[in-house]
């Protein structure tokens, strides 16, 4: 369930700077808040007492706040422009990119900045954004494929697949047959945070679920998987081109 199908008689509760709305429900014994695209919701008991639900909410209020915080920078109105001087993130370091006039070359990472070169009968902003995608793209397949090779034989398991595609709504997938796919975007992230993608996955060759069999299979690889986890949860949605 996401929280744009919460219930529309929803009991509100209003707090300084934003709104929470209050969903029973009689499948729940605990509660939950969330925070998704703007939009503050707390799933309780349908018996939880309100005085109840307030005080949880009152002792999440800094949570929600930064919660709130991280979309609003991430909404598409403070879109990128693709010129000279704005940051793009590679592998949780922020480069610069500089925009160049002439014939059609590769984009490369020289000297700390991203250098795209428009020819000038293209439109820079959606020359910039294609060649920025074909770059990461390239990239995510050199350095996912070098982390597939490191990890496999920590974790017990040979895989001869490595795709890069493009998922809405996934970092990575083990197919039935093997196959490891991942997102590309996914390198936009912390160097250790594209570990515990390709960790995973690969984990999944042994437990083809969420059991606590594999979980504990993952945390044998990467005792801090659940920081890895937490991020990735917090700051997908401020990865992107």
């Amino acid at each position: 369930m996401t929280v744009q199908d919460v219930m529309q008689d929803s009991d509100v509760i209003k707090q300084a700077g934003y709104e929470v709305k209050v969903v029973r429900t009689a499948r729940r014994k605990s509660a939950t808040i969330k925070v998704e695209e703007g939009v503050v919701a707390v799933v309780v008991p349908k018996a939880l007492p309100m005085e109840k639900v307030h005080q949880l909410v009152a002792a999440k209020h800094q949570w929600i706040l930064e919660k709130l915080a991280i979309h609003a920078e991430a909404r598409p109105s403070r879109g990128k422009e693709y010129v000279s001087g704005e940051a793009f993130p590679y592998l949780g370091r922020n480069y610069r990119l500089k925009v160049v006039q002439g014939n059609v070359t590769a984009t490369k990472l020289v000297n700390g900045k991203i250098t795209v070169t428009v020819p000038e009968y293209a439109s820079q902003a959606q020359f910039v954004r294609r060649s920025l995608t074909h770059w990461y793209k390239r990239n995510a397949d050199k350095k996912i494929r070098e982390k597939v090779d490191r990890y496999q034989s920590i974790v017990g398991v040979e895989t001869g697949v490595v795709r890069i595609k493009d998922f809405k709504s996934r970092w990575g997938s083990c197919t039935p047959y093997g196959d490891l796919e991942f997102n590309w975007l996914i390198v936009l992230a912390p160097n250790r945070i594209v570990d515990y993608v390709v960790v995973h996955e690969l984990c999944h060759l042994l437990h083809h679920d969420h059991s606590p069999q594999y979980w504990r299979e993952v945390e044998r690889v990467m005792p801090d998987y659940r920081e890895c986890k937490e991020w990735l949860r917090d700051n997908a949605q401020l990865l992107v081109v």
